[in-house]
């Protein structure tokens, strides 16, 4: 039975300790802080098709959420007394387009359509039946019946709760370096001890090229900041998960300066989520404010009765980004036993389950749910300054 450590207990890492244990894998996963400790707490719980363009990650995206509907029902039915459900739900996504922005959106979606995605068009009478508290300005729209939602921290929980009811071992403790036999990684060296494996796999998050540097490895992932506020429970009014149109290009840039877009939905619990920010500024937790009165005053504008609404909290998360805009899966180029599982940017919980499908694949030889070799860490050397 090979060993193998998992670095990162995130959300990436639950799910690829749990599918590499269901696998007949042993499993160690270690992390400095604990379950969902960092990112996979601080986002949305995001699973959508509908802001990916054709690709090869929209065809992951394709397959992790029909994948998703099948591991949250079995976490949900597997999980211990007093542990809460994932709050799996497939609401479908509802994107917003105004006057300006009619014709780019119904050609990307016209797109989208032709590899499978589902992708309604919707004028605005049809639009404000889906959505009846939407701006009246609201011009065009297209619904998306395949995106869903799950709260994020306790999905990540849930799988990684499984994983340990199935024999893995979690391990609170900070990776110092590399433990090698020549060019081959044996385990790593934390900060309490040595632990060896067969495998280590990075699911570091927005610290995985950090990691791979510790590990005397390169891997272009950095930090991308994402703010959120959350407002005080009320009454359901949005149906759907509901963004304009300009999230789409914001997902799809590299760009370092500020960008804002308005995502809303709502949450089991009665409170109203509203994103999305996306900026570089390393792991700065400072100057906010700009980013939370721009993603605010968007969201007023597609939903005005949330300009009357008590706010309860904003915070903030980084998201792991590459150059290229695709995450890096699979065996690193340089240095044997290790691999990567990264750079997912804010699809991180959406593209979990195929993730740990191809992480399986590349680790074990299980067979892999898509062509991997686009998400491949040795797809080409990206240029260090462009992370």
């Amino acid at each position: 039975m090979p060993r193998i450590i998992v670095v990162g207990a995130g959300v990436i890492g639950a799910a690829c300790a749990l599918r590499l244990r269901e696998c007949g894998a042993e499993v160690v996963v270690v992390d400095r802080a604990g379950v969902a400790a960092e990112t996979s707490s601080r986002c949305e719980g995001n699973i959508l098709v509908s802001d990916k363009s054709p690709g090869p990650e929209a065809e992951l995206a394709m397959l992790s959420a029909r994948a998703w509907r099948e591991l949250a029902a079995r976490l949900d039915d597997d999980r211990a007394p007093g542990q809460p459900s994932t709050e799996y739900q497939a609401k479908g996504g509802v994107v917003v387009a105004l006057e300006d922005s009619v014709d780019p959106l119904r050609a990307f979606a016209d797109r989208q359509r032709g590899i499978g995605i589902r992708a309604h068009e919707c004028d605005p009478a049809q639009v404000h039946a889906l959505e009846p508290h939407l701006t009246p300005d609201a011009a065009f729209g297209v619904h998306y019946p395949d995106d869903a939602q799950v709260q994020p921290s306790l999905a990540t929980q849930a799988m990684l709760a499984r994983a340990i009811r199935l024999g893995a071992t979690l391990r609170i403790a900070t990776v110092v370096a590399a433990l090698r036999a020549g060019t081959r990684i044996v385990g790593v060296r934390t900060s309490t001890g040595d632990l060896h494996g067969d495998a280590v796999v990075n699911c570091a998050g927005p610290w995985a090229g950090e990691l791979a540097a510790v590990l005397g490895a390169h891997l272009a992932v950095r930090p991308r900041r994402g703010t959120i506020l959350v407002t005080a429970p009320m009454p359901q009014r949005v149906f759907h998960k509901v963004y304009d149109a300009d999230y789409v290009d914001a997902v799809a840039s590299s760009e370092a300066d500020l960008q804002t877009s308005a995502v809303v939905e709502s949450t089991p619990a009665g409170t109203v989520l509203i994103g999305s920010s996306r900026e570089r500024v390393g792991f700065s937790d400072r100057d906010t404010l700009p980013a939370l009165v721009e993603v605010a005053a968007k969201a007023v504008r597609l939903f005005p009765f949330l300009a009357d609404t008590t706010l309860l909290r904003t915070y903030h998360g980084f998201r792991p980004s590459t150059p290229d805009r695709l995450p890096a899966i699979g065996a690193d180029g340089e240095l044997a036993g290790l691999f990567h599982a990264a750079g997912h940017e804010g699809a991180g919980i959406g593209l979990a389950p195929t993730t740990a499908e191809l992480v399986a694949h590349a680790v074990l030889g299980t067979p892999a749910p898509i062509d991997p070799a686009p998400f491949l860490p040795t797809r080409g050397r990206v240029d260090e300054s462009a992370a």
